[in-house]
């Protein structure tokens, strides 16, 4: 999807974009109720079932959901992505996933501003200057780099922003010749110290990246000011980037060359971005994007006819290029078999499918996704990292 429509999507034409491509149907399922990915009603294999409940995932820790926990860099909420439908993609605000809280120390009470421009000619950019140049900017995903199992892979989620974008103010910025480079700096200073990650929120980005990602600065998501723990009072988001690209808090926009090291944020994050080793100098290091993902959010348990059955949903998120074929198996031994109901019609956000699933017999399985058309870079879906396991008892 080019990146002018993309931008410009908004929530109730990404929904109607998804029905009319893929001739949905809504069945009830309680508060699941979601339209399938089907052709015609007759091929649901599920029509005139009856939903029993859902299949819990297992071995992945015991965090609470939707819940804000801990404090500064300590600080995580997860989503519940068990609960996502189609009909509203959106996550609340309340429930965004927070992968680190805001400092103790911040204040933005008092007059914010942004330091922008070279060392050597800085200006100061003001809130009411963002503000008066702030639009809607659409639907967009983000996902931390260290979203794992252990927190039920809750560190993604999808919010309706608005902001400026970067290249309308770069663009306005008398930008030197050795000025390749442009760093993102946000407020993080702590007041306790933390065991498990490094103070020092910021990143490097090339021009050209920031200008075809469409990075900008977002003063708001989902109609309301960003919260203090989202990035208040501004933060940049980065489509197709990894959460730990997307800087809050900004208050220091600098333009710098191709000399300029790689901050802390950026050798923290190398491994957990695909990066060679740390690199050392910025110029090196390989863009933050996300490769195309898929997982299932929830396992569906019906009754159809005398039979128990399963109904599979999943997301699918992340690459450039939209993805023709799913494939799905529930075991290493098994093979992939073609997910039933799929139709992707953007890879930000998120796209949703489901499969009908009647296991055999009775225990543990492991489902993987992988895509098979067209073929793309699947880093972590090439070594199962969004595998998920169910218990099944009934069949």
């Amino acid at each position: 999807m080019p990146h002018d429509f993309k931008a410009k999507l908004t929530r109730r034409e990404w929904f109607s974009a998804s029905i009319l491509a893929s001739g949905a149907l809504l069945l009830g399922f309680g508060r699941f109720a979601w339209p399938l990915f089907v052709p015609s009603p007759g091929k649901d294999s599920f029509a005139g079932g009856k939903a029993l409940g859902a299949v819990g995932f297992v071995g992945e820790g015991q965090s609470p959901m939707d819940t804000l926990l801990g404090t500064e860099l300590e600080g995580r909420l997860y989503t519940d992505l068990s609960t996502l439908t189609p009909t509203d993609p959106i996550t609340p605000t309340e429930k965004f996933y927070v992968r680190t809280r805001a400092s103790q120390l911040l204040d933005h009470q008092n007059l914010w501003s942004i330091r922008f421009g070279s060392h050597a000619q800085p200006t100061n950019l003001t809130l009411e200057d963002l503000r008066r140049d702030t639009k809607p900017l659409g639907l967009h995903l983000m996902e931390c780099a260290g979203n794992t199992r252990e927190g039920h892979f809750g560190l993604i989620s999808v919010a309706d922003w608005a902001g400026v974008p970067l290249s309308k103010l770069l663009d306005a910025a008398q930008i030197g010749a050795r000025a390749t480079r442009v760093l993102v700096s946000g407020f993080d200073t702590y007041a306790t110290r933390s065991v498990s990650s490094i103070p020092g929120a910021s990143w490097i980005f090339s021009l050209d990246e920031l200008r075809t990602s469409g990075a900008f600065l977002a003063t708001e998501m989902n109609g309301q000011p960003l919260t203090r723990d989202r990035g208040a009072p501004v933060r940049l988001v980065v489509p197709g980037w990894y959460g730990c690209a997307c800087i809050k808090w900004v208050n220091e926009i600098t333009l710098v060359n191709d000399t300029a090291e790689a901050t802390s944020q950026m050798q923290e994050f190398a491994m957990r971005t695909h990066q060679r080793g740390v690199p050392k100098l910025a110029r090196d290091y390989e863009p933050a994007t996300m490769d195309q993902a898929a997982m299932p959010i929830r396992v569906e348990k019906w009754l159809v006819g005398e039979r128990i059955k399963y109904r599979v949903v999943g997301i699918l998120w992340g690459g450039s290029r939209l993805v023709k074929a799913l494939g799905i198996r529930f075991n290493p031994e098994e093979d992939y078999v073609p997910v039933d109901y799929f139709h992707q019609t953007g890879n930000d956000p998120w796209s949703f499918w489901t499969h009908s699933w009647a296991p055999q017999k009775p225990g543990r399985y492991m489902i993987r996704l992988r895509v098979v058309d067209p073929p793309i870079q699947t880093r972590r879906l090439d070594v199962g990292f969004y595998l998920r396991t169910v218990e099944i008892r009934d069949v």
